[in-house]
Order: structure tokens, then sequence, then C-alpha cells
């Protein structure tokens, strides 16, 4: 359950203000079909996430126990540090806004998340956490909870949202996971 709620929470978090977020704002404005949009992120974010997961537990499962814990510590301060920098929307003119709102949502999103902060998130949580299923439920989760209150609320909401104070706060909790899992290291050996 640790990696549910660390996931969910980790990603949750580090989603304020995302690109993924002025992309849900992109999508509802374009299209204004909130569960087609919900659904399509949901199957993008399953898809990537779970892929993403799947690397991190077979690159924690080559790397020496001695090393992980390090280098699951750096990975969680580099995080930290990355998530300080705000994101902007790219997702002006695409050629995917013809397949509707499903599928534009569903391909934009998985590709938005290539390469993204939380997608690199769920390999290093993946990698400390043994638990890969509740990984891919807890990053899966985390994302709907960050993008569906933007579909439902849309620009009202995210203009009340503190984003440089979100970004302040899911960086706190990279850092918090680092020192976590060096303690764990230093304690169990």
């Amino acid at each position: 359950m640790d990696a549910f709620l660390a996931s969910t929470l980790a990603v949750a978090i580090a989603e304020i203000g995302d690109k993924t977020q002025l992309l849900s704002l992109f999508l509802i404005a374009r299209y204004g079909q909130r569960l087609p949009i919900i659904l399509g992120i949901l199957l993008a974010t399953l898809l990537n996430h779970a892929l993403s997961a799947w690397i991190g537990a077979w690159v924690a499962s080559w790397l020496p126990d001695a090393w992980l814990p390090w280098i699951l510590a750096v990975s969680f301060i580099a995080i930290a540090l990355w998530l300080l920098i705000p994101d902007k929307d790219d997702s002006e003119s695409s050629r995917f806004l013809g397949m509707g709102a499903f599928m534009a949502t569903s391909v934009m999103f998985f590709l938005a998340e290539i390469g993204d902060k939380t997608q690199v998130a769920t390999v290093v949580l993946a990698a400390r956490y043994a638990e890969t299923f509740w990984v891919i439920m807890g990053t899966t989760v985390g994302m709907l909870l960050a993008n569906v209150p933007v579909i439902m609320a849309g620009r009202w909401l995210m203009e009340r949202l503190p984003l440089a104070t979100a970004r302040v706060g899911a960086s706190l909790l990279f850092v918090v996971l680092a020192v976590v899992t060096l303690w764990g290291a230093l304690v169990n050996s």
C-alpha cells in the first residue's frame, strides 16, 4: 500500500501546473466532452506509466542492491529540482485534433508524458517499490486526481491554484522520498 499511496501523492502533486493540465484545459475548450477526455487520459496514463514502471522495475533488478538506494535518492532529488521549473503549453497545433476527443486525448496525453517529470518519477518509483502494479495504479490515480478537476472546473480552478506553491510542495515531497529511501538503506545495512 506504501507504493500506491506514495505514487498517487507524488504524481497528483507533481502534475499541478504541468503541461498535461494545460493540455486538459486545451482539450476541454476544444471538444467540451468531459467523459471521452477523462477516458483518454486514463488509457494514455495506464499505457505510458505501465511501460515506465516496468522499465523502472527492470532497471532496479539489474543494479547492485547497495547502489540502488543511492541512485534512487539522487533521482528523487533531480526530480525535486525539475519540479521547480514551470511547464509551458505546447499543444496549440496538433495533427491529432481531427481524431475526436477520446483518440486525440489518448494520443496527445501519451506523447506529452514521454520524457515528462511524472514519467521519470514513475520509473524511479517503480525502481524504489517492488509492487510495480501498485505504482502503476498510484501514478494513474494521481494523474486523474490532478487532471479531472481541471476538466470539470476548467479555467476557474486553474486561476485559483497557487502553482508556485504546488511546485514547491511537490519538490519537497520528492526530497522526503529521497531521505526516506536513504534512511531505509542505512537502517537496513
